[in-house]
């Protein structure tokens, strides 16, 4: 059966229609493009550790501080050393801006002597020196128990801490550590020189 002429026109105006409106919501295949998925290069092996936040426990992923200098310190409440809280918190705040990150680790490993809990820790630790540099949750640094960071800590540098308020100085590249005793006071001049020295360094991340 031969269709009238202006039925022909009409269903082939529509199919021309229907064509267009296929070809226009189809993707176009040269100008997709597909963003691809974060690299985890930038972040030293070093930093590839998540440790739960003082203040709530939240999980922190010390990948967040890639590229920054970082001064890791095991910490107590009840020690001959923690006046240095407020070393450590001024000299935070005077080369946070720079580059360097304070990091706090509590922990119970040295004498008995941060007996508490997170709570009662972070309470004493900002009540007490206005503590603002980040704190994790009380762990072990110390023997065949500590954490993953410190075991790689220790094994860069060849020293464990001995006593709480141990120091290591983390270059920006996460390769370069430097450890300091615990009587080196967070003003001492060789470990100020040292930070002043990592922050204008310019390394390869």
């Amino acid at each position: 059966m031969t269709l009238p002429t202006h039925i022909l026109h009409s269903s082939g105006l529509a199919v021309a229609l229907l064509t267009i409106t296929l070809t226009l919501a189809a993707p176009a295949a040269a100008t997709t493009s597909i963003t691809p998925a974060s690299s985890s290069a930038a972040c030293p092996a070093i930093l590839k550790h998540s440790f739960n936040r003082l203040q709530d426990e939240a999980p922190q992923n010390l990948c967040q501080y890639a590229g920054k200098v970082l001064l890791v310190v095991n910490t107590a409440s009840y020690c001959g050393f923690t006046n240095q809280y407020e070393g450590l918190e001024a000299l935070y705040g005077k080369y946070k801006d720079k580059g360097l990150i304070v990091l706090g680790f509590p922990s119970n490993d040295f004498g008995k002597q941060e007996p508490g809990d997170d709570k009662e820790i972070a309470d004493f630790c900002f009540n007490t020196y206005a503590v603002k540099f980040p704190m994790f949750s009380k762990t072990v640094v110390h023997g065949s128990g500590k954490n993953a960071l410190y075991t790689e800590l220790a094994k860069a540098t060849g020293q464990t801490p001995k006593w709480n308020f141990h120091k290591y100085l983390i270059d920006r590249s996460g390769k370069r550590v430097t450890s300091f005793a615990s009587e080196v006071v967070p003003g001492d001049k060789a470990l100020v020189t040292a930070v002043e020295k990592a922050i204008i360094e310019k390394v390869g991340l």
